[in-house]
């Protein structure tokens, strides 16, 4: 049984009112670029996981370097800072010197590292990196499988790592991760080394790894013989990217690249407002950035969960894309991107996993009940019963009229009176909101008076309808 409830011009006044219009068309050409800029940026934001075009955690995040204040206290680098018209601290972009400067003092005034690298190497700018370390924090905590908290017994792998090695220098200053950092350069290798071990306090959780690989064919001896590439196609070495340089049995939580961007080295050096150096081992590969990180992808096939993260920076969000039709055609299981933006620059990330994730299980929603479920017995003797047939019961309550003895229970009320008469039991709860299910069993079944069962549940369904019904 369910129950529902309910003037004049000179010369020059022209040429002032010329130099005002071309002011005020660039000042609006300027605020529509930087409108547009913004409107991508907050769809980005919405689309990016985890993080965002700003890693929160990132000390330069909300706050750029000071350059006075930096300048105050490292005369070395207090000769590249001047101040513009609007006196603040600037220094020049295009000056290679001062950007290589501006890396060392911030690796030594916040992160307590000490760092150099020879004119021309690749010098990275230290917010930028931070934040591809700290989105591949927030990659490891995250709940893809099983979540964690991103910065204990980690480690990574970072491929290229340039003479540089900023990468490794950052994740183990910033969380004392471990790190096996590749390259296939002598002087990236040599002064790679020389920056691990200028910091003692992490050189033991830094490693760094060569990558070139002999070709299958062609023997040592007859390696070192070979005058060039064209000259015998057969037998070469080659920079591997991880198949080749992963040790057996080794595994990673993650690796990491900053992938040549260019497919030239013309096309590389486009961008006149800023130096920062770069060799073309660093700056250029056959097909650019696509190409390279293509090859990371088909190397994460061959290695699958050795790896809990593969990743990439990248410069061009259109190759974003591509790259991610490649992923799901080699079976991975999650795919992940990001926005990093620092300044005037964006590079964005790339992240995917063969690792299976993790079910999160819902506890189903919690019914709070507006009305209590309750259970009567009744027991009635024959002299009972034949009242009971003879006039019916008009309500529950009546039950009480007729002299019984009742005792208070948890379950409810009991009608008390000799054991050998007619016994049944209606239990009354709430099955949904809105919605009461009343349930009546006889306790003697085979009974000659069970039609009372029958009298008695009817006169309880017409009370409660009367009660609980509008």
């Amino acid at each position: 049984m369910l129950i529902k409830a309910a003037t004049t011009v000179g010369g020059f006044q022209v040429f002032d009112v010329f130099v005002s219009i071309h002011r005020r068309l660039s000042s609006f050409i300027h605020f529509s670029r930087r409108l547009r800029f913004s409107m991508r940026n907050g769809k980005k934001r919405a689309r990016s996981e985890p993080g965002s075009t700003k890693q929160p955690r990132n000390k330069y995040s909300d706050n750029p370097p000071d350059f006075a204040n930096l300048a105050s206290l490292y005369p070395s680098f207090k000769p590249f800072v001047f101040f513009s018209g609007g006196g603040r601290p600037r220094i020049d972009w295009t000056d290679y010197n001062a950007t290589r400067e501006l890396t060392r003092i911030l690796l030594l005034h916040d992160h307590g590292v000490n760092w150099w690298i020879p004119d021309g190497q690749l010098c990275p700018t230290v917010p930028n990196r931070s934040n591809y370390i700290h989105w591949i924090n927030d990659l490891l905590s995250s709940e893809s499988f099983g979540g964690g908290d991103g910065s204990s017994k980690v480690k990574g792998f970072d491929i290229g790592t340039g003479a540089n090695c900023i990468y490794p220098l950052l994740g183990a200053s910033l969380f004392g991760w471990t790190f096996v950092a590749s390259d296939f350069t002598l002087v990236a290798l040599d002064w790679a080394e020389k920056n691990v071990k200028s910091n003692p306090h992490i050189s033991d959780l830094i490693e760094i790894r060569d990558s070139k690989v002999l070709l299958p064919q062609c023997s040592e001896e007859a390696a070192t013989t070979v005058q060039s590439v064209d000259d015998n196609k057969s037998c070469s070495i080659e920079p591997a990217v991880l198949v080749g340089v992963v040790k057996e049995n080794e595994t990673f939580d993650f690796c990491m690249s900053n992938p040549p961007f260019f497919e030239t080295f013309e096309e590389s050096g486009l961008n006149p407002k800023t130096s920062c150096g770069g060799t073309p081992e660093e700056m250029v590969c056959s097909g650019g950035e696509q190409a390279f990180v293509s090859r990371i992808i088909q190397d994460s096939a061959v290695l699958r969960q050795r790896f809990r993260w593969y990743t990439s920076m990248l410069g061009k969000k259109a190759t974003l894309k591509l790259l991610i039709s490649k992923l799901w055609e080699v079976g991975v299981t999650v795919v992940k991107t990001t926005e990093f933006a620092q300044g005037h620059t964006s590079r964005w990330g790339l992240a995917w996993s063969f690792m299976p994730t993790a079910r999160k299980i819902l506890a189903p929603p919690v019914v709070k009940k507006n009305i209590l479920s309750f259970m009567l017995e009744i027991v009635a003797s024959d002299d009972q019963c034949n009242t009971i047939l003879k006039n019916g019961i008009t309500n529950v309550d009546s039950a009480r009229s007729h002299g019984y003895e009742q005792k208070q229970s948890l379950d409810g009320s009991s009608l008390q009176v000799p054991e050998d008469n007619l016994s049944f039991r209606i239990s009354v709860f709430q099955q949904m909101p809105g919605t009461l299910l009343i349930k009546g069993s006889l306790q003697q079944k085979d009974i000659p008076l069970s039609g009372l069962f029958s009298v008695v549940f009817g006169s309880l369904e017409e009370s409660m309808k009367s009660k609980f019904c509008r």
